[in-house]
């Protein structure tokens, strides 16, 4: 039986959090799909927390999904984009942060581009901190959504083969999608070319394989990362048409495989890159079920961590 409380008070990482936490987070998440599901999609469960959402990074989906997460458990939300603010004009991360909580925030989500701004965040305010993504270093409530939509179209993770294909060196997604499904129990394999996978990545028990169909023959879940182009630095691949014919995964290859398997995407999908359209729509995509699990999982981190606030 899982545990009724988080081990943390904040979610930086999925290295910060064990399998009890995980399991009562998916737990809690199955009991706010069903809100979401119906006409009234809102309950009072935050309605006197204040949260602020402080992106110092582009985001769309997960700023929206946190953020309708948070309205469907009725708190006050506050959005701060930093490439409009005062950040632009030199101030430091610690004060932007402080002069937001002078405005009484319970909550922080943030992405930022530096790894363990979170971390370090953390230690010098007294707010709760969600990390929304970190640099190259961890991204949780995506791989607690990748996870909890895994669960739901198999029934377990446990036992579970799951491939993560792409971009793993620049990917915060591939880390903690590592981690969490360790902790579920899966096995996990990376797939792509020799330069995107980080040195020494066997280390945390994965398997790598840089053949595109002997991957997908081995899985039972195929995760296709997005080539993150803003964050490489130089050249580690020809061309994108190339890494596409290499590793992009399209129909043909997906009905000749030894048996059905499903496809994944964090998003945004290049279509025609890493998958195809007719892969991205077909019935073994659960795309657009990871984003409803979403906002039902980031509202189940929300409402567990702040239960437990001083």
């Amino acid at each position: 039986m899982a545990v009724e409380k988080l081990s943390t008070r904040h979610l930086l990482g999925i290295k910060d959090i064990n399998r009890n936490d995980i399991e009562l987070i998916f737990e809690t998440a199955d009991n706010f799909k069903d809100v979401i599901n119906r006409p009234i999609k809102r309950v009072p469960s935050l309605r006197d927390i204040t949260i602020a959402n402080i992106f110092f990074e582009n985001s769309t989906r997960t700023k929206l999904s946190f953020e309708l997460a948070e309205k469907r458990l009725s708190a006050d939300v506050v959005n701060f984009a930093a490439s409009s603010s005062s950040v632009s004009k030199g101030e430091t991360l610690i004060d932007t942060v402080n002069n937001i909580l002078a405005m009484k925030v319970d909550m922080v989500v943030m992405r930022h581009p530096y790894a363990g701004a979170g971390q370090f965040l953390s230690k010098h305010i007294k707010a709760q901190i969600i990390n929304a993504g970190d640099g190259a270093h961890e991204h949780p409530t995506q791989a607690l959504l990748d996870a909890f939509s895994i669960r739901q179209k198999l029934g377990d993770v446990a036992g579970k083969k799951v491939v993560i294909v792409g971009d793993i060196l620049h990917s915060r997604v591939a880390i903690s999608n590592i981690l969490c499904l360790q902790k579920l129990g899966a096995e996990v394999m990376v797939c792509g070319p020799t330069t995107l996978i980080p040195k020494h990545i066997q280390s945390l028990g994965v398997k790598v394989e840089h053949d595109l169909i002997k991957a997908l023959n081995w899985c039972d879940v195929a995760n296709m990362l997005r080539i993150q182009l803003e964050r490489q630095d130089i050249k580690y691949f020809p061309s994108l048409r190339e890494y596409a014919m290499m590793y992009g995964l399209n129909k043909q290859i997906l009905d000749n495989l030894d048996k059905e398997i499903i496809v994944m995407h964090p998003g945004p999908i290049n279509r025609g890159v890493e998958i195809t359209s007719d892969v991205a729509d077909s019935k073994q995509s659960i795309i657009l079920e990871q984003v409803e699990n979403g906002v039902a999982v980031r509202m189940a981190v929300l409402y567990l961590l702040a239960s437990q606030r001083d």
